[in-house]
C-alpha cells in the first residue's frame, strides 16, 4: 500500500450541495490569473454547466491555461457544438476514453475517470463528489441531491497538482496532443495557510489500486467510538463489510447512511441484499429520502474524515480513477457529522424488525441483483483476491 501523506497547515472549507460549491467554484475561476485543471465524470450542458464552461472561457480569453479533462462516458451526452465553442475560446477540452460502445468486449472500456477534482493557479483545490450537474436532480425539484465537495488551500496543493497534471499529460499524449502538455510548469505553492492536517488519496490502475480502500479500512479498524458513512452507492466486498461488522461488536456506533431512492435499479437492490448481515451485527441504516443521496463521506470518532468521489461499490474501488481527501481535524469532522445527522434525521431508518417482514420477492430481487453484480466482476475478471464481494 502508498501509504498517504498526511500534511499540515492546511485551510478546508467544507461545502454542502451544489448551493454552496458552483458559487464558490465559478468565483475561483473568475479570480484565475494562470492555469485551471477542471476534471469531471459528469459534464451536464445544463444551467449549471452552461454557467460553469462560460467561466472556463471567460478565463482562456484573458489568458489562462484552462484544462478541462471530461470523462467520456459520464459526459456522454456533453454537446460537441459546446466543445467545439470551448476549444475556440482558448480552452482544451480532453476526453477520458472516448470508446465506450463497440461490438468487440473490452475491460478497460470500463475503467473510467470519475473524480471530481479542480486546481486553480496551483494554490487553490476542490475535491469532492458533485459533478458538473443542476443540483436538482429534477426540474422544479424543491431539494437537491445531498452532496459534499472541499475547498483546499495550503501544502497539500502539491500533491493535488501533481495528481491532476499528470492524468493530463496521460491523457493528452493519448490523443496526440503532445503540445498540450508543453506549458505545465507552474508550481504549486505549499505555504501554510491553516492548522488542518490532510492527505490526498487517488485510485488508479497502477500504482494506487486499493489506496482509498485501505484507508478505510484502517480508520474503521481503530475506530472506538462512532463511525458514519454516507455513500451512494454502497456495496463493499467481504473484508469491508467484515470490518464493519468486527467495530459494531466490540461496541463502535457504525451507522450507514445510504440511498433510500431508486436511481440504479439493480445497484439499489444488490445493497439491500446486505442489510439482514449488518442489522444483525448491531449496524444502524438510514435511507435518505428527501432527495437523491450523492455523498461519498465519512466521519469517524469526531475527528477523521473523508470527501471525495468514491463509492464503496466494485466500480469505484476497483475499476474507476477516483481522488478522495482525507482530514485529521475535530472541528471540520464536527462540521461535516452535524450535516450528517441533520441528513439522518431526513432519513428512514431501517429497523432489524422492519427488515425481517420483507416479502420473499423482495429479498429473491435483492439476492438475483446482488449475484448479477457478482457475475458481472467475474466476466469483467476481477477475482475473488481482488473483490471479495
Amino acid at each position: 500500500m502508498n501509504r498517504p501523506e498526511f500534511i499540515d497547515g492546511n485551510r478546508i472549507t467544507l461545502l454542502c450541495n451544489g448551493a454552496e460549491y458552483f458559487p464558490a467554484l465559478e468565483a475561483a475561476i473568475d479570480a484565475a490569473r494562470q492555469e485551471i485543471h477542471l476534471q469531471t465524470y459528469i459534464f451536464k450542458y445544463d444551467l449549471t454547466g452552461i454557467s460553469i464552461a462560460n467561466a472556463l472561457k471567460r478565463a482562456a480569453q484573458r489568458g489562462v491555461a484552462v484544462h478541462l479533462l471530461i470523462d467520456g462516458y459520464g459526459s456522454l451526452d456533453f454537446p460537441q457544438k459546446a466543445i467545439q465553442n470551448l476549444l475556440a475560446a482558448g480552452v482544451q477540452v480532453l476526453l477520458f476514453r472516448r470508446e465506450v460502445f463497440s461490438f468487440r468486449f473490452r475491460r478497460h472500456r470500463l475503467r473510467r475517470m470519475h473524480r471530481k477534482l479542480v486546481v486553480i493557479d496551483a494554490c487553490i483545490a476542490f475535491i469532492g463528489g458533485i459533478n458538473i450537474i443542476n443540483d436538482h436532480p429534477k426540474p422544479g425539484a424543491p431539494t437537491p441531491r445531498f452532496d459534499h465537495a472541499v475547498k483546499i488551500e495550503g501544502p497539500l496543493l502539491p500533491t493535488i497538482h501533481s495528481a491532476a497534471k499528470r492524468l493530463w499529460m496521460l491523457v493528452a499524449w493519448a490523443h496526440f496532443k503532445k503540445r498540450w502538455t508543453a506549458h505545465l510548469e507552474l508550481e504549486a505553492v505549499a505555504k501554510p495557510v491553516g492548522n488542518q492536517r490532510a492527505a490526498f488519496v487517488i485510485r488508479d490502475n497502477v500504482r494506487h489500486r486499493r489506496d482509498i480502500e485501505r484507508s478505510y479500512l484502517k480508520a474503521i479498524a481503530t475506530a472506538y467510538n462512532e463511525i458514519i458513512i454516507a455513500n451512494a452507492y454502497f456495496l463493499p466486498g467481504r473484508n469491508f463489510r467484515h470490518a464493519l461488522i468486527h467495530a459494531a461488536r466490540r461496541g463502535v456506533s457504525v451507522i450507514l447512511l445510504l440511498q433510500g431512492k431508486i436511481e440504479y435499479r439493480i445497484q439499489y437492490h444488490a445493497t439491500r441484499a446486505l442489510y439482514a448481515n449488518l442489522l444483525d451485527a448491531g449496524i444502524k441504516i438510514y435511507e435518505y429520502q428527501k432527495s437523491y443521496l450523492h455523498a461519498k463521506v465519512a466521519v469517524i470518532d469526531q475527528y477523521w474524515s473523508t470527501v471525495g468521489s468514491s463509492n464503496i461499490d466494485p466500480f469505484s474501488l476497483l475499476m474507476a480513477r477516483e481522488a478522495n481527501v482525507l482530514i485529521v481535524d475535530q472541528v471540520f469532522a464536527m462540521e461535516l457529522r452535524t450535516s450528517l445527522q441533520q441528513a439522518i434525521e431526513d432519513s428512514r431508518p431501517v429497523s432489524k424488525k422492519y427488515w425481517g417482514k420483507q416479502s420473499w420477492i423482495n429479498r429473491a430481487l435483492n439476492w438475483t441483483s446482488y449475484y448479477l453484480v457478482r457475475v458481472l466482476q467475474g466476466m469483467l475478471g476481477y477475482g475473488q483476491e481482488n473483490t471479495r464481494v
